[in-house]
């Protein structure tokens, strides 16, 4: 049997998949839930402590870790629902960095999903090594740089919503 969301071969008698949590069945009048974690590749590179950090974030927040930058191995909580990152003391992520802008970009919480818009910064805001136009949706695992810094996107496994 193959997953029709990733694609992955799971076992006939899967309920989920166990790679990307898909459904792979009805409801069958069960009440237990499934929360979804970040599939195993994304957590590779992560300190267990990193790991731990990811798996106890509460619904609709978020972690950016940074994997590049002076600041390698930094961890930012995006946990309210509009996070401006910059080189202003004044921004809620502070990037002390000349390639990044006072006001760089701004981390938006929607329904169920977390954007990233650059603000109008010289250097461009860049989600997996693409300039951004307007608001991108971030998903587990993107890397969004802002200047010189790389940081990687991993949402609540309890969800955004």
């Amino acid at each position: 049997m193959t997953c029709p969301k990733c694609g992955n071969t799971v076992a006939p008698e899967s309920n989920f998949c166990p790679h990307c949590g898909e459904r792979l069945r009805e409801h069958t009048g069960d009440t237990t839930g499934l929360m979804k974690m970040p599939p195993a590749e994304l957590l590779e590179d992560l300190s267990e402590e990193q790991v731990r950090a990811v798996e106890a974030l509460p619904q609709g927040s978020a972690l950016l870790i940074a994997v590049r930058g002076q600041d390698r191995g930094a961890r930012y909580l995006l946990d309210s629902d509009s996070v401006v990152a910059g080189r202003s003391p004044e921004s809620d992520i502070f990037l002390d960095d000349i390639t990044v802008s006072r006001h760089h970009c701004v981390f938006q919480r929607g329904e169920s999903q977390l954007t990233v818009t650059d603000q109008g910064s010289l250097n461009g805001t860049y989600v997996n090594r693409t300039l951004t136009d307007g608001a991108v949706v971030l998903r587990t695992g993107d890397e969004v740089q802002i200047g010189k810094f790389r940081l990687v996107f991993y949402p609540s496994p309890h969800g955004l919503g």
